[in-house]
């Protein structure tokens, strides 16, 4: 299997999580959508490998590894990471919203749910 596809720095793979937010929020912009999701906390958990940077001066990195490269390594040489990121936006400080700016119209929703 090609390194360079299972190999992803943990860094690498929350980046990949913010930039995925970001596109579905200018998505939600662009299309003019009047539905809107606030978003909630955001629970990530990763089977890493610590390894030992030779190029970051002796410094440890974190290693997603993906379950089938998994099985094949030394289960002392993994460790199960989890968190929790709850998203805020850097301007205003309060929680982010997916969808456009302006608010949904619910005039065509009836009481029924027709």
């Amino acid at each position: 299997m090609d390194p360079h596809l299972t190999d992803i720095e943990l860094s690498d793979a929350v980046q990949a999580i913010r930039d995925g937010l970001l596109t579905a929020t200018d998505a939600g912009t662009a299309t003019g959508s009047p539905l809107r999701f606030e978003l909630g906390d955001i629970h990530l958990e990763f089977t890493v490998e610590l390894r030992r940077d030779t190029r970051a001066k002796g410094g440890v990195k974190a290693w997603v590894i993906d379950a089938a490269a998994e099985a094949g390594r030394a289960t002392a040489r993994t460790h199960k990471v989890s968190f929790t990121l709850k998203p805020v936006n850097a301007a205003t400080g309060t929680g982010w919203r997916i969808a456009a700016d302006t608010e949904g119209d619910a005039s065509h929703f009836t009481a029924d749910g027709g």
